[in-house]
């Protein structure tokens, strides 16, 4: 049996000031990891930040950088991406038309550069657990989305819990060392929800940069992550 994973909390930029960044990582430098979401307005109805960006956040985060590319034919920009400071880099299994490969391919670019870099498989709400079972073992993180992605402050689907219980099933029986994260309207509310079902990552958007204590914040959401879990 794998080792019980630890509760990680992962502020979502995207709901942070982008004028005042350093202040604003520098307020959730407790947390255990930075996501940021990448759009390319094609693959979602937005458009955000490229590796430029990712590199200078990289320059002030504290917590290693939790990269997701909702954007189209992300295998062409997996250096890109790395060599900006993703430290975790997932892709949309929709838009891969080789998942495995191009998981498979995010260690390898890390291993070239001399340091780890995880491979993460991402699942669209209507996109079924059994579109990443056949490849787990090249994946270091699953993220579920709980929400349909391109935009913050949505609500929590609560539909997908039973996505996360099954894919948390299959990493159990298998033995692997797989996070598996979940991302879209997390709250006090429903966090205990998605970790009784199996989740241990958790991005939170305005969760954490809504409120005017952004350690407390994160101390909360960990804490009833972890009494569920």
């Amino acid at each position: 049996m794998s080792q019980k994973p630890r509760i990680q909390i992962s502020p979502s930029i995207l709901a942070a000031d982008f004028v005042n960044m350093a202040s604003e990582l520098a307020s959730i430098e407790s947390a255990e990891l930075v996501h940021v979401d990448v759009m390319d307005g094609h693959f979602v109805p937005n458009l955000t930040i490229g590796p430029p960006v990712v590199k200078a956040i990289k320059g002030a985060a504290r917590s290693p950088l939790d990269v997701h590319l909702m954007i189209e034919s992300p295998e062409t920009y997996l250096e890109a991406y790395i060599d900006a400071g993703a430290d975790i880099l997932g892709v949309h299994a929709e838009a891969c038309s080789h998942l495995h490969g191009t998981l498979g391919e995010i260690r390898k670019i890390g291993e070239r550069r001399e340091r780890t870099v995880r491979s993460c498989a991402v699942l669209n709400p209507s996109t079924p657990a059994a579109a990443v079972e056949y490849c787990l073992e090249e994946a270091d993180q699953i993220l579920v989305m709980t929400v349909n992605p391109g935009f913050g402050g949505q609500s929590f689907i609560d539909a997908m819990l039973p996505k996360i219980e099954t894919i948390r099933g299959w990493i159990e029986k298998r033995g692997l060392a797989i996070d598996l994260e979940v991302d879209g309207g997390v709250t006090l509310d429903n966090i205990a929800r998605a970790a009784s079902a199996g989740a241990n990552v958790f991005v939170a958007g305005t969760a954490v940069f809504g409120q005017a204590d952004r350690k407390l914040a994160i101390e909360q959401l960990r804490e009833k992550g972890e009494k569920a879990f």
